[in-house]
């Protein structure tokens, strides 16, 4: 039974016209995506530029907000790890929170990395699968005379 069949039922047995499904929702806006507005398009030049800005802040990120291992001793200790230590020797409780800090921010770091690139690498490999695709869709829809077929002529079709 179909939503319509069953509005229908309902309302020849209640005796009232049915109100239907409503959503509670705002108007889409103008060329938000909704409705006749179109398709979400993204580009493989901007999928480029988003890859190449999460490149650029994975390596910005790795190489200027890393305070764990700034200043580093011949230990592997950082400047802040080392001020940390020399803070709970004194028996300063700021010692140990500065130690949980940096811990915390070397944990989030790793993963705000990890993300960028993860971001990187499937955007690169997004574009390239699509480029791909595109070149192989290409090749099978020719016109009898062996040309591509304009994307005019296939907008045509999806009409």
């Amino acid at each position: 039974m179909s939503w319509n069949e069953w509005e229908q039922i309902k309302s020849a047995v209640s005796g009232q016209p049915s109100t239907g499904m409503q959503l509670n929702q705002l108007p889409a806006e103008p060329g938000a995506g909704g409705g006749s507005g179109g398709d979400f398009v993204a580009h493989q030049d901007d999928l480029g530029a988003v890859g190449h800005e999460a490149f650029i802040l994975h390596d910005l990120l790795g190489k200027q907000a890393d305070i764990a291992g700034a200043g580093m001793d011949k230990d592997g200790a950082g400047s802040t790890m080392q001020a940390a230590a020399s803070l709970k020797i004194h028996n300063f409780a700021l010692g140990a929170m500065l130690e949980t800090t940096v811990t915390m921010w070397d944990g989030q770091m790793k993963s705000l990395l990890q993300a960028c690139a993860h971001i990187s690498n499937h955007l690169d490999y997004s574009k390239a699968l699509h480029a791909n695709d595109d070149a192989q869709i290409a090749a099978s829809v020719r016109q009898r005379n062996g040309a591509a077929v304009p994307v005019s002529r296939l907008s045509e079709y999806f009409k």
